[in-house]
């Protein structure tokens, strides 16, 4: 099982909405049509019908490292590995994120935006935003069904529960040949997380980077963003295991 940062209470492991990114959307400047996408996905409340439908507000100029340094995170003990940098996002929300990561995020109608960091290539990203289903499953349910258009090439890998005590949460790993607005770069690696984090919210975290490189990569960048990660307005202690 994977490490997971506890808060008030312990961070689940939870997969996003974020899997309709691969959908396709607008195109938008700089590669950012899945952005909108994935917006209007997490805009739509559950039972809403396909996300990723509903056209979304243009997306913010991304920031490099240098015009937004990371700030000072919650807990200055806890520290990430090399190439990682500990940023307090403008969202609210603490995480930690490779060094040099560009960011961009989108509004969504629900909760906070849709904020996703893209590595200086842009054949890597992670994209961080709320769930607007009530439970991880209700959220995979909505877009693994017959109602929910899936990128070209869509294959499921794997769908795991990862349940364990008070760590609520689940992961989908899947491949898709292409995405709209971002490089080509062959088949895609998605490991998409929904979880219950410290303030009782569902948010996904969700990696996307080259199947032909192995899968490691991308399950590695979404442990570390986990670890580390704390919700809005929420103190978070010490990382825990959930077996």
């Amino acid at each position: 099982m994977w490490s997971v940062v506890g808060g008030a209470a312990a961070v689940g492991v939870v997969v996003g909405l974020v899997l309709t990114q691969t959908l396709g959307g607008g195109n938008g400047e700089d590669g950012q049509g899945d952005d909108k996408a994935a917006s209007a996905s997490v805009s739509q409340p559950a039972g809403s019908g396909a996300p990723g439908t509903e056209e979304a507000p243009a997306p913010r100029q991304p920031t490099s490292a240098a015009e937004e340094p990371a700030s000072p995170a919650p807990d200055p003990d806890s520290t990430v590995p090399a190439g990682y940098d500990r940023y307090a996002d403008s969202e609210g929300f603490t995480i930690a994120r490779p060094t040099g990561w560009a960011r961009s995020s989108v509004s969504s109608q629900y909760g906070m935006d849709v904020v996703t960091y893209r590595s200086p290539d842009r054949g890597m990203r992670l994209q961080v935003f709320e769930v607007a289903e009530p439970s991880p499953d209700a959220s995979y349910e909505l877009f693994l069904s017959d109602a929910t258009p899936k990128a070209p090439g869509f294959e499921r890998l794997s769908l795991e529960t990862l349940d364990d005590g008070d760590f609520t949460g689940s992961r989908l790993e899947y491949l898709a040949d292409s995405m709209k607005g971002e490089p080509d770069i062959g088949t895609w690696h998605v490991v998409d997380l929904r979880f219950q984090a410290a303030d009782g919210k569902l948010y996904a975290l969700a990696a996307y980077g080259a199947d032909s490189d192995g899968h490691e990569d991308e399950r590695e960048l979404i442990r570390t963003a986990l670890e580390h990660f704390c919700p809005p307005e929420t103190t978070c202690g010490t990382a825990m295991d959930p077996g």
